[in-house]
């Protein structure tokens, strides 16, 4: 019944997901505190007591029928206006509610994008490693993904090679940072380059070429590491966010998207968008969580409580003789897998109840991601059974 390009996405299906999954028949087998998963960017701090605060006083006071119901495809005005005054506190913008339209998180929100400015045949560029979903979100809507090779000293994205890679047929750049899955943030230095390349490809090929940044780790950074904010860099540039990390609200699938006051032909852009986000079937937004964040702008998730995770788990892993660079956002380690063949590293470390995910994943063969969003114990209680892989590979001799 279904058609064959759905069979090829299913034989392909996330290996996320697909750990995920053995990390739940392997807890009903060993015990949930026997396995170690890091599979999964699901986040392991709760959500701020504000949200549940905020639930609650809308839904016993304002009205119901307006809670519930549906709204512009953008989202509630007094919404975006709020998103729109944060932002500009933030980053001295000069935003209101038309330059915000609410999402079904940043996918759906990536996915309205590309559907507003893709056409079949049309390339998107990004930098591996990537997160694998890009890949599909492009060929939902006939575009082909280029992916540039990375740069395994720093993991900042290679400018040369974004160069050679923009064609007449670019029609967007999509970038993440804090990237998933390395955790590096892109300096501003590499930010003004890769706007510098795409000046200067839209004037020599006569084209548009949008800047897509990807930015649910936004708040996650480290050490007093900045995260650029695009849109001073570069004219067309969308920035799709999620509070998914930021509010550990994964599962309500609540983002917006920012299109910058500079964005060539802005009114027509907005339009595409909102109608993008009607067509794809989402409609609107969740309408109670938008209703939700606007009372929790301010609101942070315990962002410490990743850092502790992240200094603990990257200095063992590193005294066992394991090669990683220090994340400075996200909730990501990737580390070099000590053979070629990260897939076959990957199902060694199931043996020992480690959930790894293969690098070949984001488009980087020869790593392997560990999301160390999980509790501290559980990263404490993981050692041995790293030291007992580490062994196996004659690592930390």
């Amino acid at each position: 019944m279904i058609s064959e390009k759905m069979k090829t996405l299913v034989s392909g299906s996330s290996a996320i997901r697909a750990m995920f999954e053995e990390g739940q028949r392997l807890a009903g087998i060993y015990g949930k505190e026997n396995v170690y998963d890091f599979s999964l960017g699901n986040p392991s701090v709760p959500a701020p007591a504000m949200v549940k605060e905020a639930a609650i006083e809308i839904l016993n006071n304002e009205d119901s029928l307006m809670v519930h119901g549906y709204m512009s495809n953008s989202g509630f005005e007094d919404v975006r206006l709020a998103i729109a005054k944060s932002l500009n506190s933030r980053f001295g913008t000069d935003y209101n509610e038309k330059n915000i339209l609410m999402t079904v998180g940043a996918a759906g929100g990536l996915n309205a994008a590309f559907k507003a400015i893709l056409v079949p045949g049309d390339e998107v560029i990004t930098f591996a490693p990537f997160f694998g979903e890009y890949r599909n979100y492009v060929d939902n809507f006939g575009g082909t993904l280029v992916a540039v090779a990375p740069n395994l000293e720093t993991f900042q994205p290679d400018i040369e090679g974004l160069r050679n890679a923009v064609t007449p047929k670019t029609k967007a750049v999509i970038i993440n940072t804090p990237n998933n899955p390395t955790g590096v943030v892109y300096s501003e230095d590499t930010i003004k380059a890769i706007a510098q390349v795409l000046n200067e490809k839209q004037t020599e090929y006569g084209i548009d070429i949008c800047l897509i940044s990807d930015e649910p780790y936004r708040e996650l950074a480290y050490d007093g590491v900045e995260v650029p904010w695009l849109p001073d860099y570069y004219d067309n540039t969308i920035v799709g966010y999620s509070f998914s990390k930021s509010l550990s609200l994964p599962g309500e699938r609540i983002g917006y998207l920012v299109i910058g006051n500079k964005m060539k032909d802005f009114d027509e852009v907005v339009s595409g968008l909102s109608v993008a986000i009607r067509i794809l079937g989402y409609v609107n937004a969740p309408s109670l969580m938008q209703r939700v964040v606007m009372h929790c702008l301010e609101e942070k998730s315990d962002v410490a409580a990743y850092d502790r995770n992240r200094e603990k788990l990257y200095s063992e892993l590193l005294k066992l003789g394991f090669e990683c660079i220090k994340p400075q956002g996200a909730f990501y380690l990737f580390v070099k897998s000590p053979i070629a063949d990260e897939k076959a590293f990957c199902n060694d470390a199931k043996k020992y109840n480690l959930l790894l995910v293969p690098g070949s994943s984001f488009g980087c063969p020869g790593y392997i991601r560990l999301a160390y969003c999980v509790s501290y114990d559980t990263i404490v209680n993981s050692i041995p059974a790293f030291t007992k892989l580490a062994a196996d590979y004659g690592l930390g001799k």
